[in-house]
């Protein structure tokens, strides 16, 4: 019967312990045990338990990285030239340094150039068609330009027939139409 309790009690604890974190598993070891050494300080334990985890998660990361960038036909020059303090910075809530609608004007602040000005252009909404830092597609495209459009823009075309021969001729929307800004309405170039 006295074994049998022991190797009760000793089956709850090690259950016990194995689906805690370390903090109950400290509370539960200490009160069986004399003698158990304290537990770091939280922040020392985080810090070095995030830094075993995340090495090889940063390898497996930047192995992914580099695989992408070569597949890449585009890139944003200051993360290409691993500038990354032009856009981003740690000291912010945002990690930007300055709000992420206007990120993209710090550097490109004539885009907005005529009197029609598209949605996502005019609220600084530039990474709902492009990427921050590379793409396969050219000018950070999200997708590639005869597709980029279509995303958004599912309503039924007006001119059809001519939207649709041009089309038909291999022309993407940005023959005809500034995906920015324009001084003809439709965008007209």
């Amino acid at each position: 019967m006295g074994k049998t309790v022991s190797i009760f009690w000793l089956a709850v604890v090690i259950t016990l312990l194995c689906g805690c974190g370390p903090e109950s598993r400290y509370m539960i070891v200490s009160t069986i045990f004399d003698g158990v050494p304290r537990l770091p300080p939280a922040e020392q334990y985080c810090r070095e338990y995030h830094e075993k985890v995340t090495v090889a998660e940063r390898e497996a990361e930047k192995k992914k990285l580099l695989e992408s960038q070569k597949a890449a036909s585009s890139s944003h020059p200051p993360y290409a030239e691993k500038r990354c303090n032009d856009c981003h910075d740690k000291n912010t809530e945002s990690g930007f340094i300055v709000a992420a609608k206007d990120l993209c004007a710090t550097c490109h602040p004539n885009m907005i150039k005529g009197a029609y000005v598209h949605g996502p252009t005019a609220v600084g909404a530039c990474l709902k068609c492009h990427e921050p830092h590379y793409s396969s597609q050219p000018s950070l495209l999200k997708k590639p330009k005869g597709e980029i459009c279509g995303v958004c823009h599912v309503e039924k075309r007006v001119a059809v027939r001519l939207h649709d021969s041009a089309r038909d001729k291999g022309m993407d929307c940005t023959a005809c139409h500034d995906p920015h800004t324009a001084t003809n309405g439709y965008f007209l170039r």
